[in-house]
């Protein structure tokens, strides 16, 4: 799966696979078949989730299996109005969720939600999510972290960060539902600007103004 690498930025590594590409399953990049993971695996299992997404899509991981490590990859544009939503279930104790989830917005409009939740005690998730939004743009990213009753000594992230272009319209609404005391449990949201150390460090190597645009912009993506 080379090609995830190069095209999309996916990082690949062994691991039982999950693939999606444009929001359809994909059987011959997969090593699991569509839906609940209720078994343990020796490997890692990576859900790889790529391609341009419209309309409505959306993205399930319900985990079941004790000592299991999953990692999540994202990596998706939209130009047309899109509504995506990610529904994470962690009920495998001692499993840790990793989900890094890339989204571009390159004029149009996109609504995402994600919904993290802890269904048994010591379970971990982490979600960073990412955006680039286009000129005109406009993004409308939430999400919630729910730990249930009865669900001690969990660990749960979810942070937001995006970098926009001027015009662009973008609303983040992260949130918690904590029912039981956790390890630890932290949310946030930022936009991404470039310091201005890094701007003088750039224009005294030489790069002009667009040369530097361009520069953080990448360093942004690739960031994943």
């Amino acid at each position: 799966m080379s090609y995830i690498w190069n095209e999309f930025n996916i990082k690949t590594f062994p691991a039982e696979t999950i693939v999606y590409r444009d929001g359809v399953y994909c059987p011959d990049l997969s090593t699991l078949p569509d839906g609940p993971i209720a078994k343990k695996y020796d490997l890692p299992i990576h859900i790889i989730y790529i391609g341009e997404i419209a309309g409505k899509c959306r993205l399930n991981l319900e985990l079941g299996a004790d000592n299991q490590d999953v990692i999540i990859s994202v990596n998706v544009k939209n130009k047309k109005p899109a509504f995506f939503d990610v529904f994470i279930k962690n009920a495998g104790k001692k499993s840790k969720i990793n989900a890094n989830i890339m989204m571009h917005n390159m004029g149009g409009e996109l609504n995402y939600s994600c919904h993290a939740r802890h269904l048994l005690k010591n379970t971990a998730i982490f979600i960073k999510n990412k955006l680039f939004a286009g000129k005109n743009a406009v993004s409308k990213l939430s999400g919630v972290s729910i730990i249930d009753r009865n669900c001690p000594e969990c660990e749960s992230d979810m942070s937001f960060v995006a970098m926009v272009e001027p015009g662009a319209k973008t609303e983040f609404m992260p949130s918690q539902r904590i029912s039981a005391e956790p390890i630890s449990a932290d949310h946030s949201a930022a936009i991404y600007r470039p310091t201005n150390m890094q701007i003088t460090y750039l224009r005294g190597a030489g790069l002009s103004t667009l040369e530097i645009k361009d520069v953080m912009r990448e360093a942004f993506l690739n960031d994943y």
